[in-house]
């Protein structure tokens, strides 16, 4: 596929000189590509799908798709912590170049951001949209002509990025999109805060999960996200069922991800997310060689300049402090970008 000269400098500028596949990726041969196919695929064919809508639509009867579980009626027009109506919000949908490599390849990961939230950061980059629930609302039909625009222009997934709330909504599209001929793989791209019995109902239709792991502390995830306490016992379940879903970060022939657990960790200042701890529970929980995006762009946006702790944006000591973790446990598969910034600091 053609790219523009200002794709071809961006796509540079964020990927290096080249793509590759990581240390510790699976890597599918061209055989193996060949035969792939998106999980949601098998199940439609194997006529379960539809199925599998009809509970998640039932949900929204008594909304319990998060850990909050408010047990509204989203489909009288009530509206939860999130806000959320039962019909798709969504603010953009386009190719995004500044996702994880794997995931972004020549074409870009296939993004749609989703309005509002059930997490509400107090220091959220994305604030118009999820606390704000900036956007427009759309039917399940429009959101699959969403993905299969998407994928006509080149992108390598459907990136989702929000979605627990719209959830629903999604398989739906997913389903619409599929039987006009959508082929490439789902990336469920989350908060982490998930409950199991959730994403049990998304085993065999999400090929990616890339979920965030923010906090190892109670009180901090508390105090920083709507009083969510919960959240570092309910997201470190929610992986390992991820986990067991997909397995390991797989990758074809080019470095593109095809399936697998994928997770995010934003180090924060002061040692808010805990990231020793996150780093020991991978190192244990998971395969080592679980891909692992040790993130190093936190910034004070939104409410964060209210609270001194997190009214800073991070120190390279304290970044190479969270990579010397990860690496002292024995974490093999560590994003090549996170990997870049440690030796750019190093050399500093």
């Amino acid at each position: 596929m053609k790219i523009s000269r200002r794709q071809f400098i961006k796509q540079s500028l964020l990927l290096g000189s080249s793509l590759f596949v990581a240390p510790g990726c699976l890597s599918a041969s061209f055989k193996e590509k060949q035969k792939w196919v998106p999980a949601y695929a098998i199940l439609e064919q194997q006529g379960r799908l539809k199925e599998r809508i009809e509970e998640a639509y039932a949900i929204f009867e008594e909304c319990r798709l998060c850990p909050r579980e408010c047990g509204v009626n989203r489909l009288r027009g009530e509206r939860g912590f999130c806000r959320a109506p039962s019909e798709v919000m969504v603010y953009v949908a386009q190719p995004h170049f500044g996702e994880e490599i794997s995931l972004v390849g020549h074409g870009g990961s296939g993004t749609i951001f989703f309005s509002n939230c059930n997490l509400r950061c107090v220091f959220c980059q994305n604030w118009p949209i999820a606390h704000r629930g900036e956007g427009k609302q759309i039917t399940d039909d429009a959101l699959s002509d969403m993905m299969l625009f998407l994928q006509r222009i080149g992108c390598h997934n459907i990136n989702l990025v929000t979605p627990t709330h719209v959830m629903p909504n999604i398989l739906n599209a997913t389903r619409i999109a599929y039987q006009k001929g959508l082929k490439i793989p789902l990336v469920y791209n989350t908060s982490g805060y998930e409950r199991v019995e959730i994403v049990k109902i998304l085993d065999q239709i999400v090929d990616i999960y890339l979920p965030d792991m923010k906090y190892t502390d109670p009180e901090k995830a508390a105090l920083y996200s709507a009083e969510a306490s919960d959240y570092p016992e309910v997201t470190q379940k929610a992986i390992l069922e991820m986990h067991r879903q997909v397995g390991l970060h797989t990758v074809d022939d080019d470095g593109i991800a095809l399936k697998g657990l994928m997770i995010r960790h934003l180090v924060m200042p002061n040692g808010v997310a805990g990231t020793e701890k996150f780093v020991k529970w991978v190192a244990e929980a998971l395969p080592k060689s679980t891909y692992v995006n040790i993130m190093a762009q936190y910034h004070v946006d939104y409410r964060a300049f209210e609270f001194p702790e997190i009214a800073r944006g991070i120190t390279a000591e304290e970044f190479l402090q969270a990579m010397k973790w990860a690496e002292e446990y024995g974490l093999t598969n560590l994003d090549p970008r996170s990997k870049r910034i440690q030796d750019f600091y190093l050399r500093s």
